[in-house]
């Protein structure tokens, strides 16, 4: 059974730094769209940022010049670097991915519904 599984989470105060990682455990497969996405308290869920099947990348206005995606294949997870975090961003952080046909040749999408593979979620929190 496939399962991913976020981690990296944390308390962080404004202005500090975390990296989630996304680890794939399981049967092993080829995603054609990984994604980041958080969810803050009484808000829906968003995407912040994902990877197309050619490893193109796609970041949200509202985090591109603070996040960063990134593939470690030598630990078979993708990591979202977060840097001068500020208390907005506090929510769970979560990591999606799909293996639809429809994905292999368009960019990832940031919207959720496109997903079928989702992690348990990591708690970012930021505050002073």
């Amino acid at each position: 059974q496939l399962q991913l599984v976020e981690s990296g989470g944390g308390l962080v105060q404004p202005g500090g730094s975390l990296r989630l990682s996304c680890a794939q455990s399981g049967t092993t497969r080829d995603f054609h769209a990984v994604g980041w996405f958080r969810q803050a308290p009484g808000k829906e869920r968003e995407g912040v940022s994902c990877f197309s099947a050619d490893d193109s990348t796609v970041y949200a206005d509202s985090v591109k010049e603070r996040f960063t995606i990134s593939r470690d294949n030598s630990k078979n997870t993708v990591d979202l670097q977060i840097n001068n975090l500020k208390p907005e961003d506090t929510a769970v952080y979560y990591c999606g991915a799909s293996h639809r046909a429809g994905l292999l040749f368009r960019r990832c999408p940031l919207e959720d519904d496109e997903y079928e593979y989702w992690g348990q979620g990591t708690q970012v929190t930021v505050s002073s």
